[in-house]
């Protein structure tokens, strides 16, 4: 059970801050509701206190599960394209921000942001790629205690930084004559 004031993820919907603990008659039932405002766009969530291990609504991470964020965000890309199959890529992907798992949903922004940089991302993709970073940005506010512009241009950071040196790794193995293989082909920088 949850307090008024207590820190919480809500999965696909990202973190926000007990407000209030209301009961409400939904279906001619009453029923104790967590209002649950989230710092990013400002928007309130009722959730049934019934509900909540159902839903895997959680505490939002400490500062040390932050810093593990960061170390996935900062991993070089990977020269090897994986799952070019649309749809398993989409769905792997929308499995990990279901999972309500930072890391995971670190792991999507990485993946999904790497992929924009290097050949663009559908419609689909460019929607989930804003959605696992709008979570991700709302726990690391609470979880950091830092301003919401402060955080992207540090996450922003982190992946630029992480491609560039992925690409460095490609230029690397090319020079050696072991270029990458990606879908039977050599890839060209």
């Amino acid at each position: 059970m949850f307090n008024i004031g207590d820190k919480v993820v809500y999965p696909m919907h990202g973190a926000g801050t007990i407000v209030s603990i209301e009961e409400k008659e939904m279906g001619g039932d009453p029923e104790d509701y967590y209002i649950i405002k989230m710092p990013v766009g400002g928007m309130k969530l009722m959730v049934p206190t019934s509900k909540v291990e159902k839903i895997g609504i959680r505490e939002v991470s400490q500062k040390s599960q932050a810093d593990k964020v960061f170390e996935i965000l900062e991993k070089p890309k990977d020269p090897y394209v994986h799952d070019a199959n649309w749809s398993k890529r989409y769905n792997k992907k929308k499995k990990k921000i279901k999972s309500g798992d930072i890391l995971e949903v670190a792991e999507v922004v990485r993946e999904l942001s790497h992929r924009h940089m290097e050949r663009g991302l559908s419609i689909g993709e460019k929607k989930m790629l804003s959605t696992a970073k709008n979570i991700l940005l709302s726990e690391m506010v609470l979880s950091e205690d830092l301003s919401h512009d402060v955080l992207d241009e540090k996450i922003e950071a982190a992946i630029k930084d992480s491609y560039e040196t992925g690409l460095n790794k490609v230029a690397d193995t090319t020079n050696t004559g072991d270029a990458p293989m990606v879908m039977g082909k050599v890839t060209l920088n």
